[in-house]
């Protein structure tokens, strides 16, 4: 193994990369001509950003709450489709990092009993992630499973540098961060979730998250134990949907728990560098016992090159 593989609470990293990726971004030039389409204008202006909620975590730099201003642009109103990810990849002939590198972590009670047979790793902190030998966005639990079925879910197992070359390729690009909190909260202001403060309105539920005792016993009272198609459950008031839960999103930063104290309050774009990015939103196997991060002010981190069976994206382009 190539890896000195870290433990992360919501999706663990891989560490030491040995690939040279930026020339294989730099490759993937812009030639799809994308419309506007399934794209939402957001007109940007001010919000107030992050949390000083006892719920949130601090270490995490979720607060304090700042006013942040944007400038307008479009957004995806879904994350990134298995389905249009295959469209990327036979025109470019691009290959993610968990192709090139034979491997990629999958939670444990999804794959199957005779890919686990050849499973030989997992992450020791958090041993319900495991380092599945054939894992990727093609076959996201191991060889022997498939996306036939789920061409309109999120194409997981993407690193943050595949999904920058997807965005070269079609025209896009990654959002600031706070260009994603402005469009997750849908003009809600300091609300918990980008619905409102109740997790279950009515009783109903809004996001694809963990129910259940975290890590054995999904009841998947929401209707799925793993991805969800990127149009379940009802959009924000902007009309983005799954900005809650579902899979983490990639946004541009690099993470910093504390540089935001410092940057600037118009279009941020966070630490000039650093060892991890950010991502946003949350995932299928977050939990209120363990990862409470499907609130729209939460935020973790994973290294540029790392892919996992919960980690996607959505894109955005300058108005």
């Amino acid at each position: 193994m190539e890896y000195e593989i870290m433990s992360d609470c919501c999706s663990p990293s891989k560490q030491n990369s040995t690939l040279s990726q930026n020339n294989r971004i730099s490759a993937v030039k812009c030639c799809n001509k994308q419309s506007y389409d399934d794209m939402i204008y957001l007109r940007g202006g001010e919000f107030l950003m992050g949390t000083d909620d006892p719920d949130g975590y601090k270490a995490d730099g979720e607060g304090p709450v700042r006013k942040i201003k944007v400038n307008p642009f479009y957004i995806d109103a879904c994350t990134v489709t298995n389905s249009q990810f295959e469209k990327f990849v036979t025109n470019t002939g691009y290959k993610t990092e968990a192709e090139l590198y034979g491997w990629s972590f999958v939670f444990h009670s999804l794959v199957s009993s005779e890919t686990q047979k050849n499973v030989t790793q997992l992450v020791q902190q958090t041993p319900w992630w495991l380092v599945v030998e054939g894992a990727n966005w093609r076959h996201p639990e191991g060889p022997d499973s498939t996306i036939e079925k789920r061409l309109d879910h999120p194409v997981i197992h993407v690193s943050w540098n595949d999904a920058t070359a997807y965005c070269n390729w079609a025209g896009k690009r990654l959002p600031t961060e706070a260009e994603w909190e402005y469009a997750a909260r849908g003009g809600l202001e300091q609300k918990k979730y980008a619905w409102g403060d109740e997790l279950h309105p009515n009783g109903e539920h809004y996001a694809n998250i963990w129910q259940g005792q975290f890590p054995n016993e999904n009841q998947a009272l929401d209707g799925y134990i793993s991805t969800a198609p990127v149009r379940s459950f009802p959009p924000n008031y902007y009309g983005l949907y799954n900005v809650s839960g579902n899979v983490w999103e990639w946004c541009s930063d690099w993470f910093s728990p504390n540089y935001h104290v410092l940057d600037s309050n118009e279009n941020p774009k966070g630490i000039p560098q650093g060892t991890s990015k950010v991502i946003r939103g949350g995932s299928y196997l977050c939990h209120e016992s363990y990862c409470n991060r499907y609130r729209v002010a939460a935020r973790s981190s994973n290294t540029p090159d790392s892919s996992t069976g919960n980690m996607g994206f959505r894109c955005v382009k300058d108005a």
